[in-house]
């Protein structure tokens, strides 16, 4: 018994008793860090990237430096700000969130159907799918201040091309981060749905809307915020708002009045940035 004993205290262990890094056979390898010829490397494609593009732009530290007497006497223009202009511009200001908020609405809308069609995992053929995505892809591509000058040219000077410009941008925006929220969903509530033989409408209104009005929210409020921004400078191009007011002081020279109109921008800006994250806040 003894010698027993013994032998199986010093028999090593096999089999299931084995555990991973057991035997020197069995050491995992740790990959190497990389070495200091790939940094060096990295380092040299990106200057070399850097050269180019500035080489084929024609940009210059020289002249940046040259330009900043130029930028401070801008500055120095704009301030103090002229504020009994401020009178002049509240409704400018008004009709530019106006816009934002109807372009966003109208966007919101129509990216609801649209993001649904793009979304893989709701729509049964990729020949839906892929073609509804690449149609997104080229809104998404032409910028608001292009599309305001196109509907410019289509609608007259005046709201209603910046209205549809921001409601253009906005489908692109809010249809883009919907669809690719869709895909990442529980499938579990849609296939009991299925099961019990809901057919797909209800299977979105019961199974896919619950889970996403809250993101979707989020989404909006983000679109809104950027399309306050954006409508701000659509007036350049006749598509109204407070951009009418940028475009009239900005061409006068008359830069005090630009300040005012500036920091009048920055206000409103920062006030619906906060109101719209303390909403995300409360939905997420």
């Amino acid at each position: 018994m003894k010698g027993q004993s013994g032998a199986s205290l010093h028999t090593p262990l096999t089999g299931a008793g084995k555990g991973p890094g057991s035997g020197p056979e069995q050491v995992v390898k740790r990959p190497k860090p990389p070495g200091r010829t790939k940094h060096l490397l990295t380092l040299v494609i990106i200057l070399l990237l850097l050269w180019a593009s500035a080489k084929q732009t024609d940009a210059s530290f020289s002249e940046l430096i040259e330009g900043f007497p130029n930028m401070w006497d801008l500055l120095k223009d704009m301030f103090p700000p002229r504020w009994t202009y401020f009178d002049n511009i509240v409704q400018g200001m008004l009709e530019t969130i106006r816009m934002a908020l109807i372009g966003t609405t109208i966007g919101a809308i129509i990216a609801i159907p649209v993001s649904i069609v793009c979304a893989g995992n709701l729509m049964p053929s990729r020949w839906i799918y892929y073609p509804a995505r690449f149609v997104l892809n080229l809104i998404r591509t032409v910028p608001d201040l292009l599309l305001a000058a196109l509907f410019v040219a289509v609608f007259g000077l005046g709201p209603i091309p910046g209205i549809l410009a921001l409601a253009v941008f906005s489908v692109g925006l809010i249809a883009k981060l919907t669809y690719e929220t869709l895909e990442t969903i529980d499938q579990g509530p849609l296939e009991a749905m299925t099961a019990v033989g809901m057919n797909r409408i209800q299977l979105i209104v019961y199974g896919v809307v619950p889970q996403l009005a809250a993101q979707f929210t989020s989404y909006v409020l983000y679109a809104f915020e950027i399309n306050v921004r954006a409508a701000a400078i659509l007036g350049l191009v006749g598509a109204g708002g407070i951009g009418l007011y940028y475009e009239a002081t900005l061409g006068f020279l008359e830069y005090d009045k630009t300040s005012v109109i500036i920091l009048f921008t920055l206000v409103i800006v920062l006030i619906i940035d906060y109101v719209s994250t303390k909403l995300r806040e409360k939905l997420l």
